[in-house]
Order: C-alpha cells, then sequence, then structure tokens
C-alpha cells in the first residue's frame, strides 16, 4: 500500500476511534466523572472532519490556496485548546486515582498548578521566535504541550509507583487514561522535536506519529469497553505515613478556632503543694476527733 493511502486510511481510522471513544462515554455517563476529557474528545471529534476538508482543499488548490492558512490557524488552535484540555485532564486522572485521600488531592492539585506554571515558564522561555507574524504560533504551541507532556509522564510515573498503596488495578480507568496520555506525550515529544515546517504528511515520521495515536484511541477504547473494576476500600493503620501526610494536608490552608494554651507549672513545685496541703487535712481531721 502507498504510504499516502496508508495515511489517509490511518486519519479515516483515527476519526472512527473518536466517534467510537466519545459514544462509549457517552453511554457510561463518564462525562461527570471526567467533562475535560470529555470536551477533549468532543473537540477532536468536531474539527477533524473541518481540518481534513481543509487538508484537501490545499491539496487541490481551492480558493487559491487560502485553504492552506486556514487549515494553519485552525490546527494550531485546536492544539493549543488541546493543551489547555490535557492540563484539566491531569488534574481529573489525580483527583480519581487520590479519591480516597481528599487532604492530598487538595494539595496535589496546588503543586500541579505551580508545576505547571513552573514548566511553562521554562517550555516558553527555551522557545526561539525566530519566526516572523503568525509563524511564530507553532513554536508558542509546541511549547505549551511539552509543558503538558512533562506533567502527563510524571502522572504516570505517580501512578506506576503508587498503585499498590492507593489500591489501583491495571485495569481501572484511571490508570488506562494516564497511559494512553503518557503514550501521547512521548509522542508529542518526538513530534516537537524532529518536525519542520516543510514536514510532507507522507513522510515515514508522520506514519509513526498517527500509528502512536490509533495506539492510545485504542487503549481508551478498550479500557472503556471493558468493566471497570470495583475500586477496593483504602484501609491502613492510623501510624501510616500516608494516612500522616493525608492529615497534614487536610490542615493546611484550613484555619480552625484559636485557643489559649496555659503553660503548666512546675513539676515538683505541685508535688510540694500537693504534699503541704494533705498534711493540713490530716491535721484538721485530728484536732476535729481529738475535740469531739
Amino acid at each position: 500500500m502507498p504510504l499516502n493511502l496508508a495515511m489517509s486510511v490511518m486519519s479515516f481510522s483515527e476519526f472512527i476511534l473518536w466517534i467510537v471513544l466519545g459514544f462509549m462515554f457517552w453511554r457510561r455517563k463518564l462525562h461527570h466523572r471526567f467533562p475535560a476529557m470529555s470536551a477533549y474528545v468532543a473537540l477532536r471529534v468536531a474539527s477533524m472532519p473541518f481540518l481534513l476538508v481543509l487538508l484537501y482543499g490545499q491539496a487541490q488548490h481551492w480558493f487559491n490556496d487560502y485553504c492552506f492558512m486556514a487549515y494553519f490557524l485552525a490546527y494550531w488552535a485546536v492544539y493549543i485548546a488541546s493543551a489547555v484540555l490535557l492540563f484539566f485532564i491531569c488534574i481529573e486522572v489525580f483527583r480519581s486515582a487520590l479519591q480516597s485521600f481528599p487532604g492530598l488531592v487538595n494539595l496535589g492539585i496546588v503543586i500541579f498548578r505551580w508545576a505547571a506554571f513552573a514548566s511553562l515558564i521554562v517550555s516558553l522561555s527555551s522557545v526561539s521566535y525566530s519566526h516572523r507574524s503568525l509563524f511564530v504560533i507553532p513554536d508558542i504551541a509546541l511549547g505549551l504541550m511539552r509543558s503538558v507532556s512533562v506533567i502527563e509522564l510524571c502522572l504516570l510515573c505517580f501512578l506506576c509507583l503508587s498503585m499498590n498503596a492507593l489500591r489501583l488495578s491495571v485495569r481501572d480507568l484511571v490508570f488506562g487514561l494516564a497511559l494512553g496520555f503518557g503514550l501521547m506525550s512521548g509522542n508529542d515529544f518526538i513530534f516537537a522535536a524532529f518536525m519542520s515546517q516543510n514536514a510532507s504528511l507522507t513522510s515515514t515520521f508522520q506514519f509513526v506519529y498517527e500509528s502512536s495515536i490509533l495506539a492510545s484511541l485504542g487503549i481508551w477504547v478498550v479500557y472503556c469497553v471493558l468493566p471497570e473494576p470495583a475500586r477496593q476500600p483504602v484501609t491502613m493503620p492510623v501510624n501510616s505515613t500516608v494516612y500522616r501526610w493525608n492529615e497534614i494536608a487536610s490542615a493546611l490552608g484550613h484555619t480552625g478556632t484559636q485557643i489559649a494554651v496555659r503553660q503548666p507549672a512546675n513539676g515538683f513545685f505541685l508535688s510540694d503543694v500537693e504534699s503541704v496541703v494533705d498534711k493540713v487535712l490530716k491535721r484538721s481531721l485530728k484536732g476535729s476527733e481529738s475535740g469531739s
């Protein structure tokens, strides 16, 4: 099969998989549990036909090559919107994985925001901004996606290392979402590192890139089709380190009622006072008995 025909078949297959994934999310009512993920799927389903029509129009030289600029702006707008939604999806996955530890969830979301802010600054500061006018948009968009990809990989590593402590199964949808996004983030890193402005859609690199996207979509569809196992309750002793950290994280940022604590007096002084009081009571009792 020629490579350009294979790319057309893979693009059509990707669109079908996005539709199937969106249908499974709606059927299982997962849009209530993962609203950002549902918005991400809806964005991809709605944008793909429009982008494919513009891409075909660019190849056929429709509208005096205005399709190129329309495709350029639409593609990178969807790309930037996807990067923003991916950040909120990471928060949703993290919140669902640690639903038994509300204190750690609140602390982790704060850390997520600061990590995203720091990663965004580092990524955008590394952009060369060598292109002029609108052609600087791809540099900015790729910088945003790199910062989100770092968070996605860190989230996947965190879930892999803490699955036993969180009582998280490999068949859980949370792990499936993190696994698919981890694969896509690695794919985006390669795309950002080796893509050039004149890269052809029929190149071998684009074929590998599209294959990785299809693999991620296949993972999500399988996780949505298979029944999700019931989440096991997390039980741990009171002296557990995770329990202590959850209590500490729950206390952070909450100002309770302030009370005044009086410092206790010296223990030796109190013992002397108690002995004197006992002697006085004994003498008074003896005096009353002798008087009677």
